[in-house]
């Protein structure tokens, strides 16, 4: 296999990199143990300073950067600025919060001296996806460089010169060669390293099938493991609902990044009184939406990534559509240069069709309408997946009261389901399991050490 970096606006190929041999896997490997040592040693000052200097480069050259996003994956212009200003952020938020999150905590017992301390684990394999080439892999790597250990990174074969930049940002940024490496190899590579004693812990975004085989062969090699997976998340609008507020956060949960988002919200689930309303006002809004070359400041709707996510996705439309599902606008990919689809929405999706149980990663809304507030939770609920779920009502106790009861890692109650890396994220069942950022994050990979003297 080899890492093929394409422009989804154009499908022309930006640049091709031949897989890794075995031979230079197990010798990077190496150097990164090798390297793990030496910065586990060093201090939270000094990590820290690394980490503000990433976070003043990734500004410094926030255009270059978000050039480099949007013509390997599509993301418009505004968006990649984005992501890279919120890597920004997680940087400077360990920084600031990591010497305090890993501090030595005294225990009182009936030793003379009881503490617990939070050291480095070793080498963390990070297996991250695509769709945002930047964000997941700072999200993972801050805290983890932070805590000493030493990162060694398989991104996703479709943005190699994304992999490829953030190690050298690190190295510009002052961090010693080989305590984070972008490894351009394939997924077959991976039982391999997770079988090297070099390696003590794996973490994956992606999706389902592939967090299911890694965490197979992780077990299996008595690796932890933390996974970041699919979502198909609830957005429950009841009666009493700010319409509007709710409809413009729609818009933006859905369709930003091009639908492409495990946290996105993807099932919309109303009750009878405000569903006509809402239907038809989403409608108005999606249509309006620019289509159109990704780095043009106007575009509202790039690309999909690859030409074989266009064809999944509308192979779960075409289904969903024979099984009951109403295409109320789009609902085909566009006949034009890359690999575009557009925006759309399925109206009274039904469980008979893909689109209530499958997660649409793409710029699909599933519109699902109930009787009432209690279906509303019981479809909610009705999922495999268990990333997050927001509620929209004006009255914020009763949509808590709702909340508490639904199975998923994050309730946002009129707001949008994101990550904050001042809070946890992660899912339940099949979205996976362990969490990202904040200080739980951060002790995902460490030792949780025991220290008793008598």
């Amino acid at each position: 296999m080899s890492y093929l970096s394409s422009n989804p606006a154009t499908g022309e190929i930006n640049q091709a990199y031949p897989s890794w041999s075995v031979d230079q896997l197990t010798a990077t490997l190496d150097k990164n143990r090798l390297a793990q040592y030496a910065w586990a040693e060093t201090d939270f000052r000094q990590r820290s300073q690394v980490l503000r200097n990433t976070a003043a480069l990734l500004r410094r050259d926030t255009a270059k950067y978000s050039v480099l996003i949007t013509t390997e994956m599509g993301k418009i212009t505004r968006e990649a600025r984005a992501e890279i200003e919120r890597c920004a952020l997680v940087c400077e938020y360990y920084a600031d919060h990591a010497e305090g999150f890993l501090k030595a905590e005294i225990v009182s017992t009936e030793a003379t001296k009881s503490y617990v301390r939070y050291d480095p684990l070793g080498v963390v394999l990070a297996v991250m996806p695509w769709n945002f080439p930047f964000w997941q892999v700072f999200r993972f790597a801050a805290p983890a460089l932070m805590a000493g250990n030493s990162c060694f990174l398989k991104h996703a074969a479709n943005v190699p010169r994304c992999a490829l930049a953030i190690e050298s940002l690190f190295i510009e940024a002052g961090l010693p060669q080989h305590v984070f490496s972008s490894a351009l190899i394939d997924t077959d590579d991976i039982p391999r390293i997770l079988a090297s004693p070099f390696i003590q812990a794996v973490t994956v975004t992606g999706s389902e099938r592939a967090g299911r085989s890694i965490a197979t062969t992780a077990g299996e090699n008595l690796k932890k493991c933390v996974l970041e997976l699919g979502g198909s998340d609830p957005f429950i609008v009841l009666r009493d609902a700010d319409i509007d507020l709710a409809l413009q956060a729609a818009l933006l949960s859905r369709y930003q990044n091009c639908g492409q988002s495990c946290i996105a919200a993807k099932r919309f689930i109303l009750v009878p009184e405000i569903a006509d309303d809402f239907v038809e006002a989403l409608k108005k809004k999606v249509v309006a939406l620019r289509i159109g070359d990704p780095t043009d400041e106007n575009t509202d709707i790039g690309p999909m990534a690859r030409p074989d996510l266009v064809e999944a996705l509308h192979r779960q439309v075409t289904d969903s559509i024979a099984h009951g599902a109403l295409p109320i606008t789009g609902c085909y990919p566009l006949e034009r240069l890359g690999w575009f689809y557009a925006p759309s929405i399925l109206d009274r999706v039904t469980s008979a069709a893909r689109a209530f149980h499958e997660e649409l990663f793409g710029p699909v809304a599933a519109i699902i309408r109930v009787s009432n507030e209690e279906q509303a939770l019981r479809t909610a609920n009705d999922t495999r997946y268990g990333l997050a779920s927001s509620i929209w009502s004006r009255d914020s106790e009763r949509a808590e009261s709702i909340a508490m009861n639904i199975l998923a890692g994050a309730i946002f109650i009129n707001g949008v389901a994101k990550s904050d890396f001042r809070l946890p994220f992660g899912g339940i069942k099949a979205s996976g399991y362990g969490r990202e950022l904040s200080y739980h994050g951060i002790r995902e990979f460490v030792n949780t050490k025991t220290v008793w003297i008598r």
